[in-house]
């Protein structure tokens, strides 16, 4: 007796994810206790209410813009935001020699993650911010490439877009910890995973990490 197979062979198109990009406040380290002395300082010169660290931890992740609007509403706008830059310079000279909380295990995960992916960083931080990250911590040579609003005026929909376009990455995520980290991240035409330890509050995200090594168990094919 012969048996006669018919075999379908059907071809599946895989995708190999190249990039991971970050976001930096809330997902790579915590800075909002050490800045809160830098930014009181200025505060206190041109006699403004003074802030805490809880007051720091609900503007990070957003734009000089927007904590203007949050921390300084009765200033002009011009007005506000002289004086955000002047608690911006403040806040490096302290954070270059000093630095930030790195999450756990965040060197040991970058190490590891280095040798599969290229990894990036996308934040709205003003300019000079992402260096004074990198100097007190020694973290730059784990980065291909890295954006700041401060740099380009951009949201971070755009910035997201550019570190893409300048790496020709095909298949790329977006690690975050806000609302607006998961809204920039989808308007950009990637995949989002949530940073749940950091400072956002966001309820629907798909794809979680609890713990910055948790980097090591996603499953990258499914994002």
């Amino acid at each position: 007796m012969v048996y006669k197979f018919n075999l379908e062979i059907q071809k599946v198109k895989y995708t190999i994810m190249d990039g991971i990009i970050f976001d930096l406040d809330g997902t790579l380290w915590d800075s909002s206790k050490q800045v809160v002395p830098a930014w009181n300082t200025v505060l206190t010169k041109y006699n403004q209410k003074n802030i805490n660290s809880d007051d720091m931890a609900g503007y990070m992740g957003k734009t000089l813009a927007m904590i203007s609007r949050l921390m300084l509403p009765d200033l002009s706008h011009e007005q506000a935001m002289d004086i955000l830059y002047e608690c911006c310079e403040q806040e490096q000279v302290y954070l270059r020699e000093h630095g930030g909380s790195l999450y756990p295990d965040l060197e040991i995960t970058l190490q590891k993650l280095a040798k599969t992916y290229q990894l990036f960083i996308v934040s709205n931080c003003q300019l000079g911010y992402l260096n004074a990250f990198f100097k007190a911590h020694n973290l730059k040579s784990y980065f291909k490439d890295y954006e700041c609003s401060g740099n380009t005026g951009l949201p971070k929909t755009e910035n997201i877009k550019l570190i893409i376009e300048r790496n020709n990455l095909k298949d790329a995520i977006y690690v975050g910890d806000t609302e607006l980290d998961m809204e920039a991240t989808f308007a950009a035409g990637i995949s989002f995973v949530l940073a749940e330890y950091g400072f956002g509050n966001v309820h629907n995200a798909k794809n979680k990490i609890s713990c910055f090594s948790d980097m090591l168990k996603l499953d990258y094919d499914n994002l």
